[in-house]
This record gives C-alpha cells, structure tokens and sequence, in this order.
C-alpha cells in the first residue's frame, strides 16, 4: 500500500493546517514572494486542496475575509521566520514549534550546525506530513525530532524524552496556535513554556487580536478555521508575558505588512491596540 492510500486525511482542527499550506503556496509562486515553502503545496494537495481548487462559495463579505486571514498567515510567517533567524543568531540551537501542522522550517530555512527543531502536535497530523515528506522525499536542513503528543496532555515529559534540554536556551514557535485554546489552557501552556525556558530562550506568538472573533467568527461556516476560534489576546500582552517572566514587544499585522513592503490597503476601521505578533525574551 502506497503513502496515498495509507494517508489519513486532515480533519478537526489540525484540518485548518493545510488550508496554511495552500496559502503558504500560494505566496511561493508570487515573483515578490516574502518566503519560499517549496512542500506547501504538496501539502495542501495531500489534503485536498489543490492551488487549482475553487474556494468555497461566499458573499463578498465572507471573501474578504478569507483574504484577509490569508493575508495575515502569510505576514506571520514572515515575522516568525526572521524571530528564529535572529534568535539562531544569538546562539539558541533548540527550536521548538508548537503545534507545528504543516510548518516546513526544518526543510526551507538554513540552519546553524548544532540546530535541533522539535515538532511536537498529534499523531495524526505528523503521520499524515511524514506521509507527504516520504513522497517529496525532503530532507531537513538541520537535526529534526517529531513529538507524538497532545498539548493537553503531559508534553513537557514528553519533549524531554525526546531529547529537549531545558538548561539551554529555547526559541518556541506557537504560530496559529492560541486562538484555538481556551483561556485556562493558553495560561497553562505558557507556564509550561516558561518552566522549561532557560535564560535567553526567545519566544514567538500569534494571538487572536480584540475582536476578531466577532468580526471573523459571529458568521463562520461550522467546521471552517473562524468557527473554532475561542481565545483573544489580553488587553495587555507585554504585561502579560512580563508576569511569567518574558520581555516582550507586540507588532500589528498592518505595521509588520508595511515593513515587510506588502502594506494594507484599507485604512483601520478603529483604533489599533496592541498587535498581536509577540516576540518575547526570557529574562
């Protein structure tokens, strides 16, 4: 039996994984690309949807929305991409992605000997990518662990079996992540973080920023990305992180768009508060 036939397919949350890989995808093949991801549209193909695949039908409203989270996934991408780069620059050598779905970082970015990136989610999903890796017969550009586990259940311990030592410095990913979790368990997450973060372990986030599930979620198609959504950022996410141990600065899509030369082109249509692009230091 071939990888194709044996291949679980995507549902549930990890789904939404694949719905990143197309837009990832999708970004690679423009000339201006601000990343490149050359196994996204395996990806997205092995999952059932194909760059030639027709989007689920809408109102213009619900369009621009589906762009408009698109847009976001590919301008976090880019922001988390540099936090690691710079974070590899300051000598950490341990990564780890949280919930990694689709992520091919082991595989499109350059990595310092002595690199060893963690990608820890459920069986599921990682069965289903090393399905999708075997037929694109990728290969990691650094030392690449996979962590079969639940973040709801003991995956610390189970990290640290798989080789992660917390007395070294740390760069976590929890990309697309948070926004899926209640409350409680956003807190208990990033308390596991910070216990197994020594000093200098560098941290990157996206949160759901106010109100966007009102506007995104009130009107959702169940099972789509918006309808799982349960979890905003706190009103103060600096404060926040600063009361487990981190110092952090938060970044706005429009003000990370606009760096990156891929400015928004709709004005805010209310006051921006804080973003929700976090990057954070352990002090």
């Amino acid at each position: 039996m071939t990888d194709e036939q044996e291949r679980v397919q995507p549902s549930g949350v990890w789904a939404t994984a694949v719905g990143v890989a197309k837009v990832r995808a999708l970004e690679t093949e423009r000339a201006n690309a601000l990343f490149r991801d050359p196994l996204a549209q395996a990806f997205a193909t092995a999952g059932g949807m194909g760059l030639s695949s027709s989007p689920p039908p809408g109102d213009e409203a619900a369009r621009r929305r589906r762009l408009g989270v698109a847009f976001s996934i590919v301008i976090r991408t880019k922001f988390l991409d540099d936090l690691l780069q710079e974070a590899c620059a300051s000598g950490v050598r341990q990564v780890v992605l949280l919930g990694a779905g689709m992520d091919s970082r082991a595989f499109r970015m350059d990595w310092p000997e002595g690199t060893r990136l963690f990608e820890v989610d459920t069986a599921a999903p990682l069965a289903f990518k090393a399905s999708v890796l075997r037929q694109e017969r990728a290969v990691p550009r650094c030392e690449r662990v996979t962590v079969a586990v639940d973040l709801r259940e003991d995956w610390p311990g189970a990290l640290a079996a798989a080789g992660h030592d917390p007395t070294e410095p740390t760069v976590w990913i929890a990309e697309g992540l948070l926004i899926y979790l209640p409350g409680d368990a956003v807190e208990l997450l990033l308390a596991r973080i910070s216990a197994q973060s020594a000093a200098g372990s560098r941290m990157g986030l996206t949160l759901g920023s106010r109100g966007v599930i009102e506007r995104f979620g009130a009107d959702a198609v169940p099972g789509s990305p918006a309808s799982m959504w349960v979890s905003e950022m706190p009103d103060d996410p600096v404060g926040w992180l600063s009361g487990h141990g981190w110092e952090a600065g938060s970044h706005t899509l429009r003000e990370r768009a606009a760096a990156y030369g891929r400015p928004m082109s709709t004005p805010p249509q209310r006051e921006e508060g804080p973003g929700g692009l976090i990057s954070a230091v352990r002090r």
